[in-house]
């Protein structure tokens, strides 16, 4: 384990720890990311009014697109508290 005022080894950066393409390659990887979560969430959105598990593909697509983006951790956060809390009051009027 490194201490914060070492700086750290090469073997510790990974792939795109540093160098010259490390901007380039966080930009691809977002890029990439905004594509595959956004298409699986549009698609999990069109599963609202066409036949499917909509339910559970757009979940999926905000945790894909929370792995970069905060907007989307945040929604997903708040979506997983307010299931929860229907689940909850579910749970109290069944027994």
């Amino acid at each position: 384990m490194r201490t914060p005022d070492k700086k750290p080894r090469e073997d510790e950066l990974g792939l795109f720890g540093s160098g010259p393409f490390y901007g380039t390659a966080r930009m691809v990887r977002r890029l990439l990311v905004l594509l595959v979560g956004g298409t699986v969430l549009l698609f999990g959105l069109a599963l609202l009014v066409l036949p499917g598990p909509a339910l559970v593909v757009i979940p999926v697509g905000l945790a894909i697109l929370a792995t970069e983006f905060m907007w989307a951790r945040s929604l997903l956060r708040r979506s997983r508290d307010r299931l929860r809390g229907l689940a909850g009051r579910a749970g109290e009027g069944s027994g």
